[in-house]
């Protein structure tokens, strides 16, 4: 079953190459959406997938890429609301 999460994820997650590293597993997973970063010093995700590959990119996003460092990410799960035709850093 097709699902959307939206995560926000904060600690030391920018400049860590995050977005480019959770754009390949989401690529290897194949989730649409996209991620980016906010102004805030988090880092925003939104994935498109089914449900089993969309739990494999949380567990990834709770430990990111190498020089992260996680503190918290906020959860929402969805019903798909928006169609992505691949997934893109923003």
């Amino acid at each position: 079953m097709r699902k959307q999460v939206h995560l926000i994820i904060s600690g030391v997650v920018q400049g860590v190459l995050f977005r480019s590293s959770a754009s390949n597993i989401a690529c290897s997973l194949k989730l649409n959406g996209f991620v980016r970063n906010l102004s805030n010093g988090s880092v925003e995700l939104v994935a498109v997938g089914e449900e089993e590959f969309l739990g494999r990119m949380i567990d990834w996003c709770r430990k990111g890429p190498p020089g992260a460092r996680v503190e918290d990410i906020e959860i929402e799960w969805n019903q798909p609301i928006q169609e992505f035709n691949y997934f893109q850093i923003r």
